[in-house]
């Protein structure tokens, strides 16, 4: 591993690792623990209800198990910002409805998503935490815990802990999936495959992302705001990827539905306001090439406009190449996996747009966070 001068570009690239030691905790001869499987059949309710409660990246993550649990499960999901959750009506009003509650947290000790925590068990609710501490206080409290392995954090954006999540939601996913008879074992076993893959295709583009995203953060770092787009699962790396270079370089962004971009957000779009736009496809999948073929269309229209545009692309996709400004790669995923992968550049631009602006990456003004550690990265 090459060396470096901040922890936040440490930590991005200690992420294959960090999600090899993830994965492991819940997987053995290509399948789920029994005691993992025994253990998430307690948090699952009949009615098929979850809410899923979280802040800043760990929403996001949240929002992208929202489309892995209803698309690979069937299930009813609702996003909500953790420090809105314990804020909205009465207890009478809540039983209404009463969903499993998910809460994410990179510490396990984030004031709002504890808060949420509490008031779901106040009312009754399953609850389930995803932290990177296992001895964190939401782990403690809630029914069932399903820590990561990301090692400590020391960066204030955070990296390793997000992709750590996406993972175990993806596991999350496969289990209540298979559970619920919408995944049958030959599929199950293929998906895990493709998991326990991902790490290594990752750690192979580390080197290449850094080098292009450097050269892009100095190309693009006079523009005053970019506009991340994303359709479907993306939109929740759309939005990550403008939470990362908004705390990391102070630049402000903002992440949207690929196809909101003509409701509005379109007449910001100029020289000094690019756009970054998320437009990877899993060939196999036809709902992905659908939202594929109507971003290709939006990316001709952009260019007919004039648009400044960074692409995230399939590897070797030239048509969507010579619609764009530039570029960046990612191999070939499946369309639940692909937002691991393709986070981990648009956490580089962050990086290198922060050194363009003279930002102290690590630890960025009026931010911070709660370090607790967590099974350490070798």
């Amino acid at each position: 591993m090459p060396t470096f001068d901040h922890e936040m570009l440490r930590e991005i690239y200690q992420q294959p690792l960090a999600l090899r030691h993830t994965i492991e905790l819940y997987l053995a001869d290509n399948a789920l623990k029994p005691d993992v499987a025994a253990m998430l059949a307690t948090w699952s309710i009949p009615e098929g209800e979850i809410l899923i409660a979280a802040s800043g990246s760990s929403r996001h993550s949240g929002l992208a198990a929202e489309i892995l649990l209803e698309d690979l499960c069937g299930l009813a999901v609702d996003v909500e910002y953790a420090s809105e959750y314990s804020c909205r009506g009465s207890n009478a009003n809540a039983d209404l409805r009463h969903p499993s509650v998910l809460v994410i947290s990179q510490s396990g000790e984030t004031s709002d998503t504890l808060a949420a925590l509490r008031e779901a068990r106040l009312r009754g609710q399953k609850t389930l935490a995803i932290t990177n501490a296992a001895s964190s206080t939401m782990a403690s409290e809630a029914d069932v815990s399903m820590p990561l392995a990301a090692g400590i954090e020391k960066a204030i954006p955070a990296t390793k802990s997000f992709t750590c999540q996406l993972a175990v939601l993806y596991l999350l996913a496969l289990y209540e999936g298979a559970r619920l008879g919408r995944i049958d074992a030959p599929s199950l076993a293929v998906l895990i495959d493709e998991l326990q893959a991902l790490p290594g295709r990752i750690e192979a583009q580390l080197d290449g992302w850094r080098k292009q995203t450097a050269v892009l953060a100095e190309k693009y770092k006079s523009a005053n705001t970019f506009l991340y787009l994303g359709r479907g699962i993306h939109y929740a790396i759309a939005r990550e990827g403008a939470l990362k270079l908004k705390e990391a370089s102070y630049v402000h962004a903002e992440g949207y539905p690929t196809g909101e971009l003509k409701h509005g957000p379109n007449a910001l779009v100029s020289d000094s306001v690019p756009l970054v736009v998320l437009a990877t496809v899993d060939r196999t999948l036809d709902a992905s090439i659908f939202r594929y073929e109507k971003t290709l269309q939006l990316l001709r229209d952009m260019k007919t406009q004039g648009a400044r545009v960074i692409a995230v692309a399939n590897s070797g996709d030239e048509e969507l190449s010579a619609l764009v400004s530039d570029c960046i790669f990612v191999e070939p995923a499946s369309e639940y996996l692909f937002p691991i992968a393709e986070v981990v550049p648009l956490q580089m631009f962050s990086y290198f747009m922060a050194l363009a602006h003279g930002v102290d990456v690590d630890r960025p003004r009026n931010l911070s966070k709660a370090v607790v550690e967590s099974p350490a990265i070798a």
